[in-house]
């Protein structure tokens, strides 16, 4: 089905894409946390009109829209591409020097700009499936930021290549690239409404046939302990030093369960993130995931009854417990809607690229778009070791995420 003679563009605009720095900024309270990030999305707005898509626009939140009009004349429910601007905040995205490590051999990969920096054969298992392939990676000095400009520049091509192939039969199609996904907040100002799509997917998976329709549920939780705080010189019998009920309070957690450090695949874990504070109030921060709602709810009652005995041990002290709703797993909306899943996977299957169903230990943009009205699995974009400087991805890959793009959109025309 697909052109032999098309002239991929993906791989030519992810290189541009890299060079500029993107990072969001997870202490910021602007929308976006750093406005570095609408140097690339002023850029992307201009590729788009360029390819000929219609309806080009960048809001003043930063979100790129686009659309390419339907040409077949029957009811074709309109689908959508996602894909995020931005790079972690946990390694450095500035003066990213890609390198094309061309036709992979096998073995360990050293990164020349820091050879301490090396991509191990064994520790990626992944890349015995990429013997002959071309494989990027940074210079070891900075994160590659595949993830998720690769997906950017993928669902790019990939609306070029359906423009100059006017006979491959289409749906409306629409398309947002978004900022701060890397900070939790790239849904934050979405407009479903004005996105105008029945159905997305965002392009932000990493094994090539990744399909994910489900994540974690996550709610975060707030534990303040208060003490009291009286002059140390003067403080015996009067004295209830907060910082100490936290420290009992945390050595209380599971030492071989229930943290992330102890679990795996499907397991949950209860996981403090921070504890800051002083004698007169301390407070523990954590984060709480499972892929079973219900769950999160034992582990909850579980940190209150550690939270009321610690304050036992420490009489006179008192604690204050809240709990922050984050997002839910998006296979409760998408059961809903099987066609989603199921015409990705066959797209990968009349490419011949084996499917992938994983569940994602974390959260996606998805998860909160399916919630918001938008059901949005994840399909792989091709790259591996997210938020490292050992994060790389083949060429191969990249095109073959293009393919997958554009066959979706046109089973969705047929179906």
């Amino acid at each position: 089905m697909f052109d032999e003679n098309y002239k991929f563009t993906a791989v030519d605009r992810f290189l541009k894409y890299v060079k500029i720095e993107t990072t969001s900024d997870e202490e910021s309270t602007t929308f976006p946390s750093d406005p570095k990030q609408l140097e690339l999305s002023k850029l992307l707005v201009e590729e788009l009109k360029e390819i000929g898509m219609q309806d080009v626009e960048m809001d003043e939140y930063g979100y790129v829209m686009a659309t390419l009009p339907s040409n077949v004349d029957k009811d074709v429910p309109a689908i959508g591409f996602i894909a995020h601007v931005d790079t972690s905040p946990a390694v450095s995205g500035k003066d990213v020097k890609p390198v094309i490590h061309k036709n992979y051999q096998g073995g360990d990969i050293v990164l020349p700009g820091d050879p301490s920096k090396i991509i191990k054969a064994d520790e990626n298992p992944e890349l015995k499936d990429m013997i002959g392939f071309d494989i990027i990676t940074s210079d070891g000095t900075t994160l590659l930021g595949a993830d998720d400009k690769a997906g950017i520049a993928e669902i790019i091509d990939a609306m070029n290549y359906l423009i100059q192939h006017p006979e491959i039969k289409h749906g409306k199609i629409r398309v947002c690239f978004t900022p701060d996904e890397e900070v939790g907040r790239g849904t934050e100002k979405f407009d479903v409404i004005k996105f105008g799509a029945k159905y997305a997917y965002t392009i932000d998976g990493s094994t090539r046939g990744e399909v994910e329709i489900e994540t974690f549920s996550a709610d975060a939780v707030v534990i303040k302990f208060h003490g009291k705080n009286v002059h140390p010189g003067y403080a015996k019998g009067k004295m209830i030093n907060a910082i100490k009920i936290a420290a009992n309070f945390i050595d209380m957690l599971p030492k071989d369960r229930l943290s992330p450090e102890t679990t795996e695949k499907r397991e949950g874990y209860v996981h403090p993130t921070s504890v800051t504070g002083n004698e007169t109030e301390t407070v523990v921060k954590f984060i709480i995931r499972d892929f079973d709602a219900d769950k999160l709810k034992e582990y909850e009652s579980m940190l209150k009854e550690l939270a009321e005995k610690a304050v036992a041990n420490y009489p006179g002290s008192s604690f204050d417990f809240e709990v922050i709703e984050q997002y839910r797993n998006m296979k409760y909306v998408l059961d809903q809607h099987p066609q989603v899943e199921a015409y990705a996977i066959e797209a990968l299957n009349r490419l011949g690229i084996k499917p992938i169903k994983s569940a994602i230990r974390g959260g996606t943009d998805g998860a909160r778009l399916s919630y918001m009205g938008l059901p949005t699995p994840n399909l792989f974009a091709g790259g591996h070791n997210f938020h490292a400087y050992t994060e790389y991805i083949a060429v191969q890959d990249i095109e073959a995420a293009v393919k997958m793009i554009v066959t979706l959109a046109q089973i969705w025309a047929e179906k």
